[in-house]
């Protein structure tokens, strides 16, 4: 029942759409109102919706035990996050439904950002590792500092491994992506460091599945210039652009003190999934899988004017590469789209590191600040260490 009430409040919402031959985009689908208003309702519900929750374990042992009213952007990051790791385990196109069964790799993905401390993407070590970014934990997080966060947990978290890339300047540096990419774990010795490009040029190496060997799935975060006082109408279809991309994840901002998770357009309006609702902790279920009910919006999507945007808010973009093959078709469409404005680009791409920047050193997991205990050698041995123990010196 509740299923078909979502149902009709998403239709009635859509009604409210204007009539209009414009497509809507989301994430890197186009969708028609004419003709496929039921697809584009499945896609926007299928997407992972993280809010704001109550009554879990405080986080620090004495800490809050809910992030109502400071934890929406850390939400936002999750919802990102939880995208790209659908579009590595499931595919972009996979579409939830309640009381349908799905893969086990569904719930392992959830499971990763239940709020409990041993989950690798929980709000507890989302905010905990934001102390080394100079937040206290029931701080307000910007979208940069989320980024900067999420990239630390990702080097912890071997199920995914994924590489994650924040860019520097407003600039995306092609040859360091693919180093990172490349890269073995734990390692970033110089002779590989100049046999991956060779080999990436060799004609890609592909296995039987038609997937590249060796490259890690790529997380590319990246801070979008869009404005300073007020939002230049000049970045706006550029700005739309980026939601068109087969590789988006949509867009990390909105207002001072209050985030959105930004998916798609209509006209120059923007789509987003508002993490301010407060639910109760949800915890696994002892057979692995979750209670996803509170996990899907269940509610109209949210619509607000791309000029409405905030620029003293940080915005953040999102695009997810499984293949060295995606990287290169984002870098193709960058070229064409973004970069054909001569001047006040949102961001520059470029093939070789800045010869003025510091050496780029592919991140590694750091050894882990402990009071005597043992170097941890896995992801599991890590969440096991007492609370105040986990890795907060990085």
């Amino acid at each position: 029942m509740e299923y078909e009430n979502q149902i009709t409040i998403l239709s009635d919402y859509l009604e409210e759409f204007p009539e209009t031959d414009e497509p809507v985009w989301i994430l890197g689908r186009q969708h028609h109102l004419n003709t496929d208003k039921s697809k584009l309702l499945l896609d926007i519900s299928a997407r992972l919706w993280f809010t704001y929750r109550r009554k879990f374990s405080p986080i620090g042992g004495t800490g809050p035990s809910s992030d109502a009213g400071w934890g929406c952007m850390l939400r936002c990051g999750q919802m990102m996050l939880a995208q790209a790791l659908i579009c590595r385990h499931l595919g972009r196109d996979w579409q939830w439904e309640k009381h349908k069964k799905q893969p086990e790799e569904y719930h392992r993905i959830l499971r990763c950002f239940l709020d409990r401390k041993d989950c690798c993407y929980s709000i507890h070590q989302m905010a905990q590792m934001g102390v080394g970014e100079g937040k206290s934990i029931g701080e307000w997080f910007g979208p940069n500092t989320v980024a900067q966060v999420l990239k630390k947990l990702a080097l912890f978290d071997e199920w995914n491994s994924l590489a994650v890339y924040v860019s520097m300047d407003n600039t995306v540096v092609i040859e360091d992506i693919k180093k990172m990419c490349w890269s073995p774990p734990q390692s970033s010795g110089a002779a590989h460091s100049s046999a991956h490009l060779h080999r990436s040029t060799l004609g890609r190496n592909k296995n039987t599945a038609g997937f590249c060997t060796g490259w890690k799935p790529l997380l590319l975060i990246i801070p979008l210039r869009l404005g300073i006082n007020h939002i230049n109408p000049v970045y706006i279809d550029a700005f739309k652009e980026c939601f068109k991309m087969p590789q988006s994840l949509g867009a990390l901002g909105g207002k001072p003190n209050n985030a959105y998770y930004f998916i798609g357009f209509l006209g120059n309006e923007l789509i987003y999934l508002d993490p301010h609702t407060t639910q109760s902790f949800v915890d696994s279920e002892e057979n692995g899988t979750v209670d996803d009910q509170s996990f899907h919006c269940q509610q109209a999507p949210h619509r607000m004017k791309i000029m409405n945007l905030d620029p003293s808010v940080a915005l953040v973009g999102g695009f997810f590469c499984k293949e060295e093959c995606d990287f290169d078709n984002w870098c193709s469409l960058v070229q064409k789209e973004i970069l054909k404005q001569q001047s006040l680009r949102m961001f520059e791409l470029v093939q070789k590191h800045p010869p003025h920047w510091p050496p780029f050193i592919p991140p590694t997991k750091p050894e882990v600040t402990t009071t005597g205990a043992e170097l941890i050698e896995s992801t599991d041995k890590l969440f096991e260490l007492e609370e105040e123990f986990e890795i907060l010196s990085v």
